[in-house]
């Protein structure tokens, strides 16, 4: 079966068809849109040190700079995507795109840590809503078939790309210009795909309302979740304000829980959990996002800390992984797919993952970084771009054009909210382990606790394949084509 069989159940936008001129175009802003959204996640790590410098950050502020724009990224992202279906998904687009840069700007002259930290909280509220009516505008402007292949193929690499040309851009600003580029950056890049924004075909609304307070229960949750989590890593479970922050988590998710229940515009569609293979997807994304951020935060540490390379050197560094992602999201994903079933993709990706952080795991302070650093990078890359395509393709197929902006923010909450958490509780768990090797060689101690960090990441990609197994379709591709059914009706 080819990709372009596997995704017909996608239903056909309501707008005519366009010339391929436009299309490429429409393709472009999207993904420079998308690009642009995820990169900023990851685009501040390498320039973490010069923020704290010249702000004057501690070590829980410094984190937080990165964990604000994830847990409101991901904490409205699905509110996001409910707006863009009842109010336009064209026209929330742009208002989130305005949002976004206008939090940049404000990140960029900042002259205090807490005014970074709340243009990265708007930041991250802008994202969450330009990032999934992005995914909506794409199944509206391109038809099923062979265009909304290519077309999701580059969205579903985005994700996972964006995150790595982050941290090359970042070094590349940090170590020539100003950490305060990192934030700059975005301007142009915003105001390019506002005016490209014409050629996205709006689409059908849907009538309803946003669910605010479900909204502000999901955001706060989770970031008592993750504050909860990162004070256990500095004072321990028995900490008074872990303990408060933790039950705070628990409250706050169960009445999201159940304001989403007793809603009648719920932002999860009850029919979009229906499907068991897109459940599976969103919580193999949540593992995924875990597991990479973190990776992420361990590499730069490691390669900053303990080798001491300059921000330049350390974004550069990343090219390999930069490299894996391309090769298997821009092609190998995708001719995979055409022969073999999504559970299997998925499965070979994860499996080809799990080799790689365990290479991470192998990092010693005076280890030449040829021999795990740069070959570990380029098979996690590998392996992980497979499983971007495939559960990108899974979130959004069956799903009815006025439901997939609700469709794509959940995928995108479940990347975002899970990176959030999984760096908060393997950056835990990595200190502790850090701290148990103190006193004696700081350099050793910290690779030993980014090695556990590495291995637990290791632990959450094995997971997901469990979930894969268990979860994602493993029809053969004929088989498939034979029993295709229509799009589920939410």
């Amino acid at each position: 079966m080819s990709l372009q069989d596997r995704t017909q159940a996608v239903p056909k936008a309501a707008a005519p068809p366009r010339q391929d001129g436009r299309l490429g175009l429409a393709l472009l802003v999207i993904a420079a849109a998308q690009l642009m959204l995820v990169l900023d996640n990851t685009i501040v790590a390498v320039a973490l040190p010069s923020m704290q410098s010249a702000l004057g950050l501690s070590e829980s502020g410094l984190g937080w700079v990165v964990t604000a724009y994830a847990l409101a990224f991901g904490g409205l992202l699905l509110a996001g995507g409910r707006a863009g279906d009842l109010f336009g998904r064209r026209r929330v687009f742009r208002i989130g795109l305005v949002l976004f840069t206008a939090a940049s700007l404000l990140g960029g002259v900042a002259q205090n840590g807490e005014l970074l930290i709340l243009a990265r909280v708007i930041q991250g509220a802008g994202a969450a809503i330009a990032a999934p009516t992005a995914l909506s505008l794409l199944a509206t402007t391109f038809e099923a078939g062979p265009a909304r292949n290519k077309a999701l193929g580059v969205y579903g690499a985005m994700g996972g790309l964006g995150s790595v040309v982050g941290l090359l851009l970042g070094g590349v600003l940090t170590e020539f210009l100003s950490w305060r580029w990192v934030m700059f950056i975005n301007i142009p890049i915003a105001l390019a795909v506002l005016l490209g924004t014409g050629v996205l075909v709006e689409g059908d609304r849907e009538r309803g309302k946003v669910d605010v307070p479900g909204a502000f229960a999901a955001t706060f949750g989770f970031g008592a979740l993750v504050f909860g989590i990162t004070r256990a890593g500095e004072e321990g479970l028995g900490d008074g304000l872990t303990l408060i922050g933790l039950a705070a988590a628990l409250v706050l998710l169960v009445t999201f829980v159940a304001i989403q229940r007793g809603s009648r515009s719920p932002m999860i569609p009850r029919g979009l959990l229906a499907d068991r293979s897109r459940v599976g997807a969103n919580l193999i994304m949540f593992l995924v996002g875990a597991g990479m951020l973190a990776t992420f935060y361990f590499l730069t540490l490691y390669m900053q800390v303990v080798k001491g390379y300059e921000p330049m050197v350390t974004g550069l560094a990343y090219l390999p992984f930069a490299l894996g992602m391309g090769i298997a999201a821009g092609g190998l994903g995708p001719q995979l797919l055409a022969r073999f079933s999504e559970r299997a993709v998925i499965a070979v990706g994860l499996v080809v993952g799990i080799a790689g952080m365990v290479w991470f795991s192998l990092l010693a302070p005076g280890q030449n970084p040829l021999a795990a650093l740069l070959p570990a990078q380029l098979v996690v890359g590998l392996g992980l771009g497979m499983v971007f395509v495939t559960v990108t393709i899974i979130s959004v197929r069956g799903v009815e054009p006025q439901a997939t902006g609700a469709a794509s923010g959940l995928v995108n909450t479940a990347q975002q909210i899970g990176g959030a958490v999984g760096l908060a509780a393997l950056a835990a768990a990595a200190t502790v382990v850090t701290e148990n090797e103190l006193p004696g060689s700081v350099p050793d101690a910290l690779t030993t606790g980014y090695s556990y960090g590495f291995l637990l990441g290791a632990g959450l990609y094995l997971l997901a394949l469990v979930v894969a197994l268990v979860t994602a379709p493993a029809t053969a591709p004929q088989a498939q084509r034979d029993t295709q059914q229509p799009p589920v009706a939410l």
